[in-house]
């Protein structure tokens, strides 16, 4: 299946989760609720076996019905092109194998709790007809809560009715299989029952209890060998914790609890002080067994005949004679009788002298391990044994005040009034954690869970190198309990990325928001454009869609708009002729003045008035740019300001006459 297809148009596959014995499981988005979603899709194998999709569509529908908090919720089951496929709740975490492969035995207390949750969960099934059939720590699924999910309700169903000879499929779960499964008897909630023992065990001790090369060889030691004792490999788990195992994983059903309830319950008390003492369960098959008794052979007949007594002298003097000896044989039973009595006077004054004589008397060493030193001493005295010596030391197992071992050891066999040392538990030993900032979140972790020590990741966008360790939850040089601790590591992800922005239209206004937002270093320049509106983005120095992190610098142009065209200044020299008057002045009445008037009027005569228009930036045709009188030729300086792409025109009247004019002038 690859990445990105989406199934049944709904869910797009984002990621493999896993591979199954008869399915694969997928990370998906269901794109209608926008949630994470896992599915989980038959094999190609099983998609043309009528029974297995049958029973997979049986199983799946009816684990619908199953709404509980530790039980994997299922939301679809359909077919896409064939594919069956079933679409369940996404727990992010780990399944309990890994949990335990990770963290090794647990403690009675976190493995009663486990538990619980899933004997809670398996309740519900068993009430609603369901028998998990394949119950195994690869099927839990635990969050970072502590939080148990039970899933895969009824794929072994199809597995096993379908593909029994699938050796490599079958060999994750044949470690959990009850004894009546690997005969291939009738599976019922018991067999349930028998695999959840086996977690348990799995739990306190850190493996299965049978193992071996081949599926085979492990399915016969399931009905064949006696479980291991949990005791031997975790000394903290007390009898009563112990028993339940026993009791789950009997090899008869009958000897097994009756319901998930039941076992619960019993898991519940036992860490209880009333089960302290409890005796070590033997199942009711191991109580009643088989004894060979030998066959009473019936006595032979014997043939009796009546015969005839007759009485003869010979006879009667026979008879004396018996008489006698009779007499005789009573007397040496007497004598017999008084020997027998003198010997036994004798027997018994020699048995009042080795009596008084005899050695101490021996007493078997309690096992007081894992008993608080009270209740260890009380335990002792009460059979008269002395305490001896008492030393403390560190010890994971056993709890601190408890007693770790004694000398002699428990079932040995001592005289009354013998001195016992003790060992006693100061608990863990704590241990001092370093200053891990800097240094690679990978190997520090393996550090810290080598140590026993739980640790938590938070990511945080830092400057620091990708996967270093930016800061931690226990400050350096604290002294710690490992088992008790939970070590957070805030971790870099190196410098957070962000995503440009396109910016052109963009006022700056709106540049400026944006860079603020992101911490981006800011500079601005402008420039005219003809096609960008005054005021908006231009361009930018980082492109659309590119990566950019705080801090990092940013060049944006906006527009001032079109560009001024380009101003010429420029000067023209121009030489306006003189024209002298060609009639003699006259006044109104035809008459000559006086002289005054006469040498007024001359000098009028004499004069050219000259108006020039002139165009350019400043100045219009249409308006007068000066105006003045010239007795003699005149030479005039015409400054123009022009326009790139633009002319100038100028044009000289005088005395009302056009005597100059020149148009289209360029620098």
């Amino acid at each position: 299946m690859e990445i990105g297809t989406k199934i049944g148009g709904r869910y797009k596959v984002l990621a493999l989760l896993g591979t199954g014995g008869m399915a694969h499981v997928y990370l998906a988005r269901d794109l209608i609720l926008d949630r994470d979603v896992a599915v989980k899709i038959l094999r190609f194998d099983f998609q043309n076996n009528k029974e297995a999709l049958r029973r997979f569509q049986r199983e799946a529908l009816s684990t619908t019905q199953l709404i509980h908090p530790n039980i994997v919720s299922v939301y679809d089951v359909d077919e896409d092109d064939g594919l069956q496929y079933i679409v369940m709740e996404y727990i992010e975490g780990t399944d309990l194998k890994e949990y335990i492969q990770q963290n090794g035995p647990t403690t009675p207390e976190n493995a009663i709790h486990i538990m619980s949750q899933v004997l809670s969960a398996m309740a519900l099934a068993h009430q609603n007809r369901i028998i998990h059939r394949d119950i195994k720590p690869q099927n839990l699924l635990i969050n970072k809560e502590n939080t148990i999910k039970v899933t895969d309700f009824g794929i072994a169903v199809a597995l096993s009715h379908t593909s029994i000879t699938q050796t490599n499929s079958l060999l994750g779960s044949v470690h959990y299989i009850s004894p009546e499964q690997a005969r291939g008897s009738v599976t019922t909630t018991k067999s349930d029952v028998y695999a959840l023992g086996i977690v348990l065990y799995e739990l306190l001790s850190g493996e299965v209890p049978f193992d071996g090369e081949s599926a085979v060889s492990i399915a016969l030691k399931h009905f064949q060998e006696e479980i291991p004792s949990v005791r031997q490999m975790n000394a903290a788990v007390p009898q009563a914790l112990e028993n339940v195992i026993l009791k789950a994983t009997a090899k008869e059903p009958a000897d097994r609890y009756n319901t998930c309830e039941e076992m619960q319950r019993d898991l519940l008390t036992a860490l209880n002080p009333s089960r302290l003492n409890e005796a070590v369960f033997i199942p009711e098959a191991m109580l009643h067994e088989t004894k060979v008794l030998t066959p009473i052979q019936p006595a032979t007949p014997v043939e009796t005949k009546a015969v005839p007594i007759v009485e003869e002298p010979e006879e009667a003097e026979e008879s004396k004679k018996n008489e006698r000896q009779n007499k005789k044989k009573k007397s040496k039973r007497s004598i017999l009788l008084i020997i027998f009595f003198i010997l036994l006077a004798a027997f018994g004054a020699l048995l009042a002298i080795l009596w008084f004589n005899r050695p101490p008397e021996e007493v078997e060493v309690p096992n007081v391990v894992n008993q608080q030193e009270a209740a260890a001493r009380t335990m002792l005295t009460d059979l008269n044994f002395v305490i001896g010596d008492v030393e403390t030391e560190y010890n994971p197992d056993v709890a601190e005040g408890a007693v770790i071992r004694t000398n002699p050891e428990a079932g040995e066999m001592q005289a009354v009034e013998s001195t016992i040392d003790l060992v006693i538990s100061q608990g863990e030993e704590p241990v001092e954690l370093p200053d891990y900032r800097g240094e690679k979140y990978a190997d520090v972790r393996s550090e810290l869970r080598s140590m026993g020590i739980k640790v938590e990741r938070e990511d945080v966008y830092d400057d620091s190198d990708l996967n270093t360790i930016v800061s931690q939850s226990i400050a350096p040089e604290t002294e710690v309990i490992p088992s008790e601790t939970t070590f957070v590591l805030q971790v870099s992800l190196g410098k957070q990325t962000f995503t440009m922005e396109d910016m052109a239209g963009y006022s700056r206004e709106e540049v400026e928001r944006f860079t603020d937002e992101f911490g981006l270093d800011l500079t601005i320049e402008s420039e005219y454009s003809a096609d960008v509106a005054e005021g908006l983005v231009i361009s930018q120095s980082l492109k659309p869609n590119s990566n950019f992190s705080a801090g990092d610098s940013v060049t944006v142009v906006i527009s001032l708009g079109p560009a001024e065209p380009e101003i010429f200044i420029f000067s023209k020299a121009i030489t306006i002729p003189y024209k002298a008057p060609t009639t003699p002045p006259r006044n109104d009445n035809g008459n000559s003045g006086n002289s005054q008037s006469e040498s007024s009027s001359a000098e009028v005569e004499k004069n050219n008035h000259i108006v020039i228009y002139m165009s350019d930036l400043d100045h219009q045709m249409t308006e007068v740019f000066r105006e003045f009188n010239i007795t003699a030729d005149t030479q005039v300086a015409l400054n123009f300001r022009i326009r790139e792409g633009e002319t100038g025109a100028y044009r000289v009247e005088r005395d009302g006459e056009v005597i100059m004019e020149e148009m289209n002038l360029k620098e």
